[in-house]
């Protein structure tokens, strides 16, 4: 059976493993998100570990001044990113349920997590 893309599963899958402040890796994270997006690919992202708290309604700028996450996520609808996923161990870890999240992502346990990074041809760790 040949590749399809039509299905479900993205070309890229951009994992997101980092807090929103303290580094720049989620904002770099998101930016390649875009950037792939805005060139036509089909881009997924998935929250995890510290990642899952860029989700967390409210971050807005941080204690350095960072610029928060909140504005860039508002801007994944606009490149058609919706494929979204949040780990829920690490939501279950902090206290967290998906009440609490912005864009409401589709939580995966563990093993549905290997099955998402299996159905992309390029994933992306951030």
């Amino acid at each position: 059976m040949s590749h399809d893309h039509d299905s479900a599963d993205g070309e890229l899958l951009v994992i997101l493993r980092h807090a929103p402040h303290g580094s720049s890796w989620l904002r770099e994270g998101l930016d390649a998100a875009l950037v792939a997006a805005a060139f036509g690919q089909r881009v997924s992202l998935l929250f995890m570990g510290e990642g899952v708290m860029a989700l967390v309604d409210g971050q807005e700028a941080g204690p350095l001044g960072q610029k928060g996450t909140a504005p860039t996520l508002r801007m994944l609808e606009m490149y058609d990113i919706d494929a979204l996923w949040v780990e829920r161990e690490a939501l279950a870890a902090r206290g967290l349920d998906e009440a609490a999240l912005m864009l409401a992502p589709r939580c995966l346990e563990a093993p549905g997590i290997v099955e998402l990074i299996d159905a992309h041809d390029l994933v992306l760790t951030f």
